[in-house]
């Protein structure tokens, strides 16, 4: 088994780190490393909600909010090649690669559908993957998502995650941090150069599946005026703002972002109220 972080922050969602169920995946020729964490209950009724971390990052910092859909559905959490301590691939994985790859891992997980939900660039990899596979996408939800067409560039971004890390709680800019540190400057460039080079808004039409766009209220990098446009190039697509918050919004406030999720995506399962 490859190393990897402990699976909570110290006394947050401990029952569900015990009962948590970990695989590691080899896809492709190029055995490209991956883990899954699977947690929670569900019956034919309840979706299955996927879990995909953005760039630099682990699933450490959607524990939160794997915990709050846990507590009412299945969840599957997923660490991609290169993140969170897996190996470094041996090829270079663009948006459009990474996500086929990671279909393959739903595939051997036996994924028939999913509301598959992405956070920063993991909003790319999961618009990606359902506009590949629109038989698998019950829904996508994109929390953060980037980049904006307007400040596409490395600099605008690196200004926007330095503002928004005044604003995030010491323990997410802790989480943020360490995985930074475990990912590396190399893997980390090679992929903020396929994050800066894939216009989300161009491929969100593509979509045959509603699209849920969250944010908070305060993100400096995935600012509103973009959320909105992305929600007009969708052809079924709604805006949720989590007031006070800003980029990290799913470990900030992940009751409110599961709330959100359970309110909008077609199934009985509901949130329960307040953080």
């Amino acid at each position: 088994m490859w190393p990897r972080p402990p699976a909570f922050p110290l006394g947050y969602g401990s029952d569900m780190a015990r009962t948590r169920v970990e695989r590691e995946h080899r896809i492709g020729p190029d055995g490209l490393a991956f883990r899954t964490l699977r947690a929670g209950t569900g019956d034919s009724s309840s979706p299955l909600f996927v879990l995909v971390h953005g760039i630099g990052m682990s699933h450490r910092y959607l524990d939160r909010l794997q915990y709050a859909l846990a507590a009412r559905a299945e969840t599957l959490s997923v660490d991609l090649p290169g993140f969170g301590g897996l190996p470094k691939p041996g090829t270079d994985l663009d948006v459009p690669r990474m996500a086929t790859a990671l279909g393959e891992v739903l595939d051997a997980e036996g994924v028939v559908s999913a509301v598959l939900i992405g956070q920063s660039m993991g909003t790319q990899w999961v618009v990606e993957l359902a506009a590949q596979r629109p038989d698998i996408a019950d829904a996508v939800v994109v929390i953060g998502p980037v980049a904006d067409d307007r400040h596409r560039t490395a600099f605008a971004q690196a200004r926007a995650l330095l503002i928004d890390m005044l604003f995030e709680p010491p323990g997410a800019n802790a989480l943020v941090t360490g995985d930074y540190v475990r990912c590396g400057p190399r893997w980390y460039l090679t992929q903020l150069r396929h994050m800066l080079g894939y216009p989300m808004e161009r491929r969100v039409p593509d979509l045959r599946c509603p699209l849920l766009i969250i944010r908070g209220a305060r993100d400096p990098i995935a600012g509103g005026d973009w959320c909105r446009r992305l929600s007009g190039a969708a052809s079924t697509a709604s805006v949720v703002e989590i007031a006070g918050r800003v980029h990290n919004t799913q470990h900030s406030a992940p009751s409110a972002v599961a709330a959100a999720i359970l309110g909008c995506v077609p199934s009985p399962v509901r949130a329960a109220e307040g953080e």
